[in-house]
């Protein structure tokens, strides 16, 4: 019994629900670590993207809000191929497309899965704070500058809609 409670009191910290945004750590699509502490004070819109989809062109519009409110917000792009297959491109497919296409300069990560069984930490932590879980692609969620979910968005709802930009 001694050894079982040793156990399960080190476990204990492993639980996503005990888990910071900042303890997270992501690899950007480059492959390099990305240190999320660097992002304190500021808000974050997470989006899951992917390049063949009818909301593809949200990427114009996830730069746009970049470059205008940048100072108030990081955009964090994660690129993900679970519905309709439509992120079947490399790490640096995806980088030559944004970049040749939308000439994207936000953070983006390396291709993970955001909902399934092979579903990221990130993203089970995201779904635990939050109640919600992507179902398409382009879902995004906007954290506070202390890294707690203050909202989740659907697909629909453009990276400049009010509903967004009114909480930065």
């Amino acid at each position: 019994m001694k050894y079982l409670s040793l156990f399960l009191l080190l476990l204990w910290p492993l639980k996503s629900n005990n888990m910071n945004f900042y303890d997270f750590e992501l690899k950007g699509i480059d492959g390099e670590q990305v240190d999320l502490n660097a992002y304190k004070g500021k808000k974050i819109l997470i989006v899951n993207v992917a390049s063949e989809c009818g909301y593809t062109p949200q990427y114009e519009d996830l730069q746009n809000l970049h470059e205008q409110f940048g100072n108030k917000v990081a955009v964090f792009g994660f690129p993900a191929n679970n519905f309709g297959g439509q992120e079947p491109g490399t790490n640096q497919e995806i980088v030559e497309f944004c970049q040749a296409n939308y000439g994207v300069s936000f953070q983006m990560f390396e291709k993970i899965s955001v909902v399934g069984k092979d579903k990221h930490p990130l993203y089970k932590w995201l779904k635990e704070q939050s109640g919600e879980e992507p179902n398409w692609n382009f879902c995004k969620y906007l954290l506070d500058e202390n890294g707690k979910v203050l909202a989740f968005y659907p697909s629909s709802v453009n990276p400049l809609d009010e509903q967004i930009t009114a909480k930065l």
